[in-house]
């Protein structure tokens, strides 16, 4: 089965892409091809080398997880409004585009969006 997840928030500020991203790691544990989407704010989830307080959640390491088992997509326009470049992403996620959303979300077997 294919899984797209979308998540729209801020890595930190609100636990909806905290919430997304443990779901897409339970989810990878299964037979379960996830495919995680990140449009608006949540483009800044993909930043590597993220600081966090000592046994705060650290988004970066939970996507580093998700990649392992499936893949991570930005939104490329939201990356550039935000101006986050491919070279500030962690190792394995990658820019895409609206297009390539719109396939992922006619192909896959269900759609979850945060």
């Amino acid at each position: 089965m294919h899984i797209l997840i979308v998540l729209n928030d801020p890595p930190y500020g609100t636990e909806r892409s905290y919430n997304g991203l443990r779901l897409a790691k339970a989810l990878g544990r299964e037979e379960a091809r996830v495919t995680l989407y990140l449009l608006a704010d949540a483009v800044v989830c993909a930043n590597r080398g993220q600081k966090v307080p000592q046994g705060f959640y650290n988004v970066e390491l939970m996507l580093n997880s998700v990649i392992r088992k499936g893949e991570v997509l930005l939104c490329g326009s939201c990356m550039d409004a935000r101006g986050v470049g491919d070279d500030d992403l962690v190792a394995g996620a990658r820019r895409s585009s609206m297009k390539e959303l719109g396939e992922k979300t006619l192909t896959a077997d269900k759609v979850l969006v945060f």
